[in-house]
């Protein structure tokens, strides 16, 4: 669709495009995600271009973490078919919601909570409402959907963080890149209407100096800011997280259990498979609040419980404290038993950074983490926290500048992590002065 065509459909429901808006609309890329900043007018400009691609498609999708994350886009839709005097039922909710036109089109609403409706349709285009908010699992599904069609996908949030999958799949979208994708930032003083002097309107001005540039740039620039420190700034979601196929569990293989035990922040066990030299973690327990017996209930009801033959815990967990020791409980009450040594914190690290590197040979690391795992991907920055909801990264100590003091990094926010160290050191060995990197069988 050209400028010209654009433009008209536009005028027939007296949507009249900032330059920043009609630079995305005209985007020839199949995924477009734009990172809007608060107030900046997201919601109704994803609502109008899907409005203006309608009239070419059978079916599009408006897709949030719930339904509720919907509505604004689809009233935004109802009311431009309302002023192009085109023809049209409705739902009256969006729990889940749907819009058909005497074209023959129809506009469903879906949410990430039912992600078994995910994978009942292949529609022609998907706009993604406050995208940032959908977990990285949710997102390749979506994009699996759209490959019978060759359709396309707009995504459109605030950026809640400066971490995690947005954020990475923003920077490949600023570049050139494989998946046809570009990226936006529609900051809040794009909208006129609200801040009519734009940058330099007053209202922008004291918020830029009543905020940290970090907060100001993320929230109403849309430009991410990630923080510095990871300790896994190896890890990307892109390279090392997936659904299906190796990522899922392999009934005739064995899996083994990296464990490390907690209380009040995390219980983390990490249910592995090996493929060849590649590791595999195809799913994980990560709670808070429950004893050792209370999650190995849990992990006798997953698929891959009469498949696990061993694996490894944190040496504390055969310590007692006034009671019996987690790695007896592990035997007696799951007859799992498990490993347990002695580990440098930074060979933990270096052991788990080895396998993340990809290999320039074979163009790929030899760690893959199913996006079902989001204990430990949170960790590393990918996901927020499952259990709280927040941003809660495994980091080095950092000054008031941001460099990295010491060689130690905090401790906590690490509990998958420390798991899968003390496994993969168990499978591969550390490297240091003494010990080569190796791979070890059981």
């Amino acid at each position: 669709m050209n400028e010209e065509q654009l433009k008209y459909l536009f005028s027939l429901v007296g949507y009249n495009p900032t330059e920043e808006q009609l630079y995305i609309h005209l985007s020839p890329a199949r995924k477009r995600l734009v990172a809007g900043g608060e107030r900046s007018g997201k919601s109704y400009s994803s609502a109008m271009d899907a409005y203006a691609r309608s009239f070419t498609a059978k079916l599009l999708w408006l897709v949030a973490a719930d339904y509720e994350r919907t509505k604004a886009e689809f009233t935004y839709l109802c009311e431009s078919f309302d002023k192009a005097k085109i023809a049209y039922t409705a739902t009256k909710s969006v729990d889940p919601g749907e819009i058909i036109i005497e074209t023959g089109l129809r506009i469903a609403t879906k949410s990430a909570k039912d992600p078994r409706k995910l994978a009942m349709e292949a529609p022609d285009g998907i706009v993604v409402c406050e995208a940032s908010q959908i977990d990285y699992e949710t997102y390749l599904r979506l994009d699996g959907r759209l490959a019978e069609t060759r359709g396309w996908m707009l995504l459109s949030g605030t950026f809640e963080s400066s971490l995690g999958w947005y954020v990475e799949l923003y920077q490949r979208g600023l570049g050139a890149n494989v998946e046809d994708l570009a990226s936006f930032s529609l900051p809040t003083w794009s909208n006129l209407k609200i801040f009519p002097g734009g940058r330099d309107d007053p209202e922008i001005k004291r918020l830029e100096a009543t905020f940290p540039t970090e907060w100001f740039m993320e929230r109403f620039a849309g430009i991410p800011t990630p923080p510095k420190g990871l300790v896994m700034s190896e890890f990307s979601n892109v390279i090392h997280v997936g659904v299906g196929g190796d990522y899922e569990l392999d009934p005739a293989g064995l899996v083994y259990l990296f464990v490390d035990p907690g209380f009040a922040d995390a219980y983390a066990v990490l249910a592995v498979q090996r493929r060849g030299d590649h590791l595999f973690v195809i799913d994980e327990v990560y709670e808070r609040g429950l004893i050792t017996s209370d999650i190995i209930k849990v992990a006798k009801q997953r698929p891959w419980w009469n498949r696990v033959i061993g694996g490894t815990i944190d040496i504390a967990g055969y310590q007692h404290q006034a009671m019996a020791a987690p790695a007896e409980i592990w035997i007696a009450e799951g007859g799992v038993s498990l490993h347990a040594k002695k580990l440098r914190i930074q060979d933990g690290i270096e052991a788990t950074k080895r396998l993340l590197v990809v290999n320039p040979l074979t163009g790929s690391p030899l760690l893959h983490i199913n996006a079902r795992c989001r204990g430990l991907i949170s960790e590393w920055g990918g996901c927020p926290n499952p259990i709280t909801g927040q941003t809660s990264v495994y980091q080095w100590r950092t000054g008031s500048d941001g460099n990295v003091i010491g060689d130690v990094p905090e401790d906590k926010h690490n509990h998958a992590s420390k798991a899968l160290a003390y496994g993969i050191a168990d499978f591969y060995g550390v490297s240091s002065s003494e010990t080569k990197f190796r791979v070890k069988t059981w």
